[in-house]
């Protein structure tokens, strides 16, 4: 078994609208990319696992394989949500980890430029009558009744739930606009985001109201765009060269984990509790603490989002989520710098992609190579994606010893 495992390659494409590229274009430019940046080539790889959810029965690894290079090696076709690319990467890492390979490959791929917020479906009118049917027919739809399934509808619901819980006393569709408004700010220094427009808090508070309190700057951008990574293990590490030691990151954790037993959660989605187990499995497996991370990308899918994984993964105290961002810890010169990218909500949220991209920007940093976003002195970043269904991916990553 492999002890360490290392980064060698990752590479991402623009994120945004990409009506000349189907999705093996996209995976083969972020494979062949980070094949490019490890220094090594699809010959040396001995594992691929390849994320795409919209298209989830395509086999897009082997349909990558064809345009890349087939070379019999095992493929491994994901799906998980949001969490597709962050389960990608973990299955490539669980497999140089076992010695099943020395070196593997991971992408995530999405087309979704004009795909809209994925609100869901148009709901159906209700009838005179209800019949029971099915697996969950002694159930009614939840959706309108005690609450929403439908993603927007979600996470509104989260953000001003924890507010409620937590007796927050100020205005709070101020302060997750302002969250918004820091994100974007971020994303003006991004070349590969999706949007790199600065807004100001007024601009993002007039805009459409999509479900409250997120307006529409405050909502993910879905869009086109793929991610990938190489993944080595630390006794091929040691065989390459100099330099490709120097760039390499090392994964000190890499944490996978769905909804735990609870009565909640057989009826609305909940988003924190997978988080906070991801989050203390990854501490305790990186040996680092929240107060050791240099920089967080985290799954800012709206901005309430943001605000409740602030508390779900220990970057304050338990309920200080609000206080916690108004101190400036969140923005590229603060204490914590969250979502340097931009974030989802600028960045772009290609879903299979995503959890990939965050580690993209982790390594960057880590490497001294994210240019006029670089956050000087990183040395141990943390990666997380949700999805529901559900599923979260948290990943700590650590720049190599010089």
């Amino acid at each position: 078994m492999a002890e360490d495992v290392w980064i060698l390659g990752i590479h991402m494409t623009k994120f945004g609208k990409h009506p000349d590229k189907d999705t093996v274009d996209l995976a083969a430019e972020a494979a062949l990319g980070a094949l490019r940046d490890g220094g090594v080539t699809i010959h040396d790889i001995g594992v691929l696992a390849a994320g795409n959810l919209m298209n989830a029965n395509a086999g897009i690894g082997q349909q990558l394989q064809k345009q890349i290079g087939q070379t019999g090696i095992p493929v491994y076709n994901v799906v998980n949500a949001c969490a597709t690319g962050a389960t990608a990467l973990r299955t490539v890492i669980m497999a140089v980890k076992a010695g099943e390979a020395d070196m593997g490959l991971a992408v995530g791929v999405e087309k979704l430029a004009g795909a809209g917020l994925l609100a869901g479906g148009t709901r159906k009118e209700d009838g005179d009558t209800w019949t029971p049917s099915g697996r969950y027919g002694a159930v009614a739809p939840v959706d309108g009744r005690i609450g929403t399934e439908t993603m927007p509808g979600v996470f509104a619901q989260v953000g001003m739930q924890y507010i409620h819980e937590h007796a927050y006393a100020g205005e709070p569709f101020e302060l997750f606009a302002r969250i918004s408004e820091k994100n974007h700010a971020h994303s003006t220094l991004n070349p590969l985001a999706a949007y790199t427009k600065r807004f100001t808090l007024e601009e993002i508070m007039n805009d459409v109201m999509i479900a409250y309190p997120n307006t529409r700057p405050m909502c993910s951008a879905n869009c086109d765009g793929a991610a990938a990574a190489v993944v080595v293990s630390g006794a091929k590490l040691k065989t390459l060269s100099l330099e490709q030691r120097r760039r390499a990151v090392k994964v000190s954790a890499s944490v996978l984990t769905s909804d735990p037993w609870q009565e909640g959660c057989q009826v609305l989605p909940d988003v924190n509790t997978l988080t906070r187990r991801a989050a203390e499995q990854a501490y305790e497996q990186a040996g680092v603490g929240p107060e050791d991370l240099s920089l967080v990308e985290l799954h800012d899918c709206f901005a309430t989002a943001e605000l409740v994984h602030y508390d779900n993964l220990k970057l304050c105290e338990p309920g200080g989520a609000a206080d916690f961002f108004l101190s400036g810890a969140t923005w590229r010169d603060g204490s914590t710098p969250v979502n340097v990218s931009g974030g989802l909500q600028s960045k772009g949220h290609p879903i299979a992609a995503t959890g990939i991209a965050n580690v993209w920007e982790i390594c960057h940093h880590l490497r001294g190579e994210a240019g006029d976003r670089q956050i000087e002195g990183a040395n141990v970043g943390l990666a997380h994606v949700i999805g529901l269904g559900s599923a979260c991916g948290v990943h700590i990553l650590e720049k190599a010893a010089a």
